[in-house]
């Protein structure tokens, strides 16, 4: 007779996750972000650091623009990077990029003029752009500026006021949104979990001096908390991960009391006291291990909340600072242009943070239902 395969919680909660239509439309969009975010450098045309290459004659253009632009030598080249460099800060750009309108060679010089401007305005030596141009018959110096130095940019979501393409910035804003959610979550995880079990298993003391601070902590609104820890630890990038990580623990912790307050009383826990196994044995191999499920559906909602609060601190200049291209600094740089026929340089981000908050908010509450053991 073959006997039944016995499924663990986990495997249980997958399957019924699995079974939820909005869950995996929420994990499928989370997962697609994560790639994104993983290979952003590879993936966007803009791959210099923070895609910041700045280019003022093409600002304030529509989606779909596009344009050809002159590959002008810099003097001082960067050194080659390796893999991995270029896969997390991307690749100092070689060229300076001039946006044309129309171009000439004549007598060993470039006459060009830059995108918007009529005549040819601008000239450059052809040496600027390589000593063995010089010389060459017209035709020939044509044809290889044309292969080797003109290259035409398309803009899928169009250019902000400064230039730079908004899709490549979009893109690269997504690494900070979920690196902000994922260290902060990890951070609230580590304080609510180590309170919240502490409080619940002994008790006592411990549990009223714990319940009093998490009832401090609660009664203060998040944002202004947030503003307050990023008032005194500075603005900045890193700084933004421990703000957000240490408003998002009460909830955690006051979620692990409760289990633990439940298990704490059960006949495995009053067996494993026989046994004389210590306290900390018992917390970490037997009762936490059976209070994971509402921390992990705990946890989904505070990524989403965690990315808020990032786009939040961006917005009031209390995040990540310039040039690092966050989603709510975005919005601050261009909610002004909405009313000028430039909405879409607010929308795109707004889009971008709506689509992941809601992303993490449908797996959130597929995870609720996948653990909920009243549901089949």
């Amino acid at each position: 007779m073959k006997s039944e395969k016995i499924l663990s919680p986990g495997q249980i909660a997958w399957l019924k996750l699995k079974k939820n239509t909005s869950a995996m439309l929420g994990l499928s969009i989370i997962g697609l972000a994560v790639l994104l975010a993983a290979g952003a450098y590879f993936v966007v045309p803009d791959n210099s650091p923070y895609s910041n290459t700045m280019s003022l004659p093409v600002s304030l253009q529509k989606p779909g623009f596009s344009a050809d632009f002159l590959k002008i030598p810099l003097a001082a080249k960067e050194e080659s990077l390796g893999f991995v460099q270029k896969l997390l800060g991307g690749e100092p750009a070689e060229f300076s990029l001039v946006p044309l309108e129309k171009w000439q060679v004549k007598n060993d010089t470039l006459y060009f003029s830059e995108f918007g401007s009529p005549g040819l305005t601008e000239q450059l030596p052809l040496s600027v752009l390589s000593q063995e141009l010089s010389g060459k018959g017209a035709a020939e110096q044509t044809s290889r500026i044309t292969t080797e130095y003109i290259v035409h940019r398309y803009f899928l979501l169009g250019t902000d006021r400064f230039g730079r393409d908004l899709f490549s910035r979009l893109v690269i804003g997504t690494r900070v949104s979920l690196s902000v959610g994922l260290i902060a979550v990890f951070i609230s995880l580590i304080i609510g979990i180590t309170l919240g079990a502490i409080a619940g298993y002994f008790r006592g003391w411990a549990d009223r001096i714990i319940l009093w601070l998490i009832n401090v902590i609660w009664s203060v609104p998040t944002l202004l908390l947030v503003i307050a820890i990023t008032m005194a630890i500075g603005k900045g990038f890193a700084q933004v991960f421990i703000a957000v990580g240490l408003t998002m623990w009460v909830e955690v912790a006051r979620i692990v009391r409760g289990q633990f307050f439940a298990l704490r009383e059960q006949q495995f826990v009053e067996a494993g006291n026989a046994l004389g196994y210590s306290h900390a044995r018992l917390i970490t191999r037997h009762i936490l291990p059976n209070c994971m499920g509402p921390v992990i559906v705990i946890a989904a909602s505070n990524f989403a909340s965690a990315i808020l609060l990032e786009a939040g601190l961006s917005f009031l200049g209390m995040g990540a600072q310039p040039p690092i291209p966050s989603w709510g600094m975005m919005i601050k740089e261009s909610y002004s242009y909405i009313v000028v026929d430039a909405a879409y340089l607010a929308v795109w981000p707004g889009v971008a943070i709506a689509l992941l908050v809601l992303a993490f908010t449908l797996l959130g509450n597929g995870l609720r239902d996948a653990y909920d053991t009243k549901t089949v």
